[in-house]
């Protein structure tokens, strides 16, 4: 069995940090711990992972960061990094990368669906995401379909920086909405420096998805992206809305099946290593 380095972990501590947006999704609005996640994660073939962050409350990015640098320490941890959050459209963003501790930072994240889409053409955002390249930190695209467009126009104006796009580009797997997805991802893959995150779809299907409805999706990313720019990750615990963590591995893993050895090496672990240098 090929083992899976998960990209896209969420793990929350409500205690510690304050996360704004939780209360509006009563069924992630609990803490996730690493225990849980290590439980289930060993038996189903993970052997490591990024913790991605949770959209925290902007005072709270540091506290989040040293969470993670604490769980990496702990004995038989499976977390190897931290993808921070950032606000790159903020005055002053340029001193940010110097005070992250890059032992444990190895990429940033905006989440930029639940922002003015004005944001990521802004000047200011554009030119910070851009100095990322010379920093070595990757950059998380997280935006809807209907927003792909304006992450090729972001890639455009940061050509030195490293992009992942999440979630396939979060598809409405539901309303079997497929073409113009479809193209615009088409159109973003024509970019050398953009990746691709296989990554939780099932969160945006029909409660009664199965592996056909969702394959359309995943094989049309790879075969943009092509097997040296495409990752996974679980995005657990929001996989979990639609599906449990195990059963979003049993897709991965059924895909995974009918390639070649070294296209799901790549994929499963591989190109995660290379892209975030771990």
């Amino acid at each position: 069995m090929i083992a899976l380095f998960d990209t896209h972990l969420h793990l929350v501590d409500r205690e510690r940090i304050h996360y704004p947006w939780l209360k509006d999704v009563p069924a992630l609005d609990r803490d996730w711990t690493l225990a849980d996640y290590q439980s289930t994660a060993r038996r189903i073939g993970i052997e490591g992972a990024l913790h991605m962050e949770v959209d925290c409350d902007p005072a709270d990015i540091a506290k989040e960061n040293a969470w993670v640098a604490d769980m990496m320490a702990q004995d038989g941890s499976l977390i190897r990094g931290a993808i921070s959050s950032a606000r790159p459209e903020d005055d002053g963003f340029e001193a940010f990368p110097d005070t992250l501790d890059r032992s444990v930072v190895k990429g940033i994240r905006r989440v930029l669906h639940v922002v003015p889409d004005e944001v990521s053409t802004s000047n200011r955002f554009r030119a910070n995401v851009g100095r990322m390249g010379a920093h070595g930190l990757p950059f998380d695209i997280c935006m809807l379909a209907r927003q792909l467009d304006l992450a090729a126009a972001l890639v455009d104006a940061c050509p030195d920086t490293t992009f992942v796009m999440d979630h396939c580009g979060v598809p409405d797997i539901a309303a079997g909405a497929f073409d113009d997805w479809a193209a615009a991802v088409s159109r973003l893959a024509e970019r050398p420096n953009v990746n691709a995150k296989i990554s939780g779809i099932t969160a945006y299907a029909a409660p009664d998805w199965t592996l056909d409805s969702l394959r359309p999706y995943a094989e049309h990313v790879i075969g943009c992206f092509g097997w040296d720019r495409v990752v996974w990750g679980s995005d657990s615990p929001v996989c979990t809305l639609n599906s449990s963590l195990d059963q979003w591995v049993a897709v991965t893993r059924a895909l995974l099946s009918e390639v070649s050895e070294t296209e799901a090496r790549a994929l499963a672990s591989g190109n995660a290593r290379r892209i975030w240098g771990l």
